[in-house]
């Protein structure tokens, strides 16, 4: 995905200091942010020119105690063509000679209110998760709960029908038949919809519907986590399924794992409800309750009791 210099504008808290429309358009292409200390003191060596350039209170102030001559000596070597942008930090004044700079080598200006760190960290969540790799699946993404459940199966199985149904009982989706994901961090697996199909739903024999249409704006939800997947398959007699709910299946999703239910569909099961409490048992094996476990408890009691009436 690209980000370009304008983005930062509609989606960070700063505002244009120097800026044209073509300044705008330049294009951002990695998530690291360099904060310029040792280059002030003139040493450029491992300098990386493409990387959004922030400067805060530290660099400012080493900045104003230079004469006006070195500020801009130093902010020319700074400024390189292939440098998005600049902002500056909490406000700071902006000196004429960082404006001098950046026109002459055609570098806009930015500048945010926050804190240096605050500002950073919002840079660096935003830019990872924009240009993040992105991994498209088959399925449907659906926020269940709270909860980002991702509801695959083979073609014709009724997930798109399952995913109507879950709206219907309230909850919220995200993506139908393609879904972007991609890893927000090392333990993270996010997921949106491609931007053709956003809020847009496909029904065999009805068509194309528009979910924020029908069912207003509570009906939707423009990213999510994906922390379950659930694969609906048909029902075959003689095959075994997971009755215990300990399988412990994992699905690798843009290198990510996450844990995987397999639901058996036949005709007169209810899969969305099934779907709603499979997501409400998985939420609460992670507040620690694990309705598996207390069931095996109570089987190994039971058995340990009748050993000690048959010796009795």
């Amino acid at each position: 995905m690209t980000v370009f210099v304008k983005d930062l504008l509609e989606h960070l808290r700063v505002q244009p200091m120097y800026s044209t429309n073509a300044l705008l358009q330049k294009e951002i292409t990695t998530s690291d942010i360099s904060r310029p200390g040792l280059e002030m003191t003139g040493y450029f060596d491992y300098y990386s020119p493409e990387r959004i350039q922030l400067i805060g209170m530290k660099e400012w102030s080493y900045l104003m105690a230079m004469t006006a001559h070195n500020r801009y000596q130093v902010l020319r070597q700074m400024f390189q063509p292939q440098t998005p942008v600049v902002i500056v930090a909490r406000g700071l004044e902006i000196p004429e000679e960082m404006y001098r700079a950046a026109k002459e080598e055609g570098i806009a200006i930015l500048q945010g209110q926050s804190a240096t760190s605050r500002l950073s960290g919002e840079l660096s969540s935003y830019l990872d998760s924009r240009l993040a790799q992105r991994t498209s699946v088959h399925g449907v993404l659906m926020d269940i709960y709270g909860m980002g459940v991702l509801i695959q199966g083979d073609s014709g199985i009724g997930k798109s029908e399952t995913g109507l149904e879950l709206v219907k009982r309230g909850h919220r989706i995200v993506a139908d038949d393609r879904v972007d994901v991609y890893a927000k961090d090392d333990v993270t697996l996010w997921g949106e919809p491609a931007e053709i199909l956003r809020h847009l739903l496909e029904i065999r024999g009805v068509g194309i519907i528009d979910i924020m249409s029908l069912y207003g704006a509570s009906a939707v939800k423009e990213s999510s986590e994906v922390q379950l997947a659930v694969y609906l398959e048909n029902y075959e007699t003689g095959k075994i399924f997971d009755r215990l709910g300990n399988g412990g299946d994992t699905i690798e999703i843009a290198g990510i794992s996450i844990p995987q239910i397999r639901i058996p569909v036949k005709t007169g099961r209810n899969i969305s409800v099934v779907i709603e409490a499979a997501a409400m048992n998985y939420r609460a094996k992670q507040m620690g309750y694990d309705a598996t476990k207390s069931f095996e408890e109570r089987l190994a009691n039971l058995i340990e009791s009748n050993k000690e009436e048959e010796v009795n």
